[in-house]
């Protein structure tokens, strides 16, 4: 009996194109070929049949039943000067027979890529704001997530969108 089981590298025909200091921390197959892995990488996470991969910062809710992940990322509304309007993207799923510590590693690196987090009543509606850590970079990367029925173009939103985000920002800068 072997107290500690070490698992099988991944294969070279399933390795994504990984950046220069990006390492696998985890991987596990998700279908029958070679591509389909999921692999977790100290950056983000590779989707099966992903040209590219989806940093833990662009992830906005992961579900783990156990035996599906389900991955929810941030998709882009609008870009503003000092931070950028998010809403759900699709939400994809997989099923993960063999998950070994991916779910984990999952978890813990979209937990830990959140470096600030606040929800706030706004003149209508609601807003989360977020600053999250960006594997590679310096600083914090501010997002805004308006709640469902928040009109996110009026201007009196904008405006306090504008004020909670600089006071966040405040919070965490560096003292000089």
């Amino acid at each position: 009996m072997k107290l500690f089981r070490r698992r099988p590298s991944l294969p070279a025909e399933s390795r994504p194109p990984l950046a220069s200091g990006e390492r696998v921390v985890a991987w596990c197959p998700s279908g029958d070929s070679a591509e389909d892995v999921v692999v977790a990488t100290n950056h983000g996470i590779w989707l099966p049949s992903a040209v590219e991969r989806l940093g833990w910062h662009e992830i906005h809710k992961v579900a783990w039943s156990g035996r599906e992940l389900r991955i929810i990322p941030a998709a882009v509304l609008v870009e503003r000067e000092e931070y950028t309007v998010l809403v759900d993207g699709p939400a994809v799923t997989f099923l993960l027979l063999e998950p070994g510590e991916v779910p984990d590693q999952v978890r813990t690196r979209v937990t830990k890529s959140v470096a600030y987090t606040t929800h706030h009543t706004l003149p209508s509606g609601a807003v989360r704001v977020v600053g999250r850590r960006v594997s590679g970079q310096d600083g914090l990367s501010w997002a805004v997530r308006y709640d469902s029925g928040t009109p996110a173009e009026d201007d009196e939103v904008i405006v306090a969108t504008d004020e909670l985000v600089g006071a966040a920002r405040e919070t965490v800068a560096p003292p000089p």
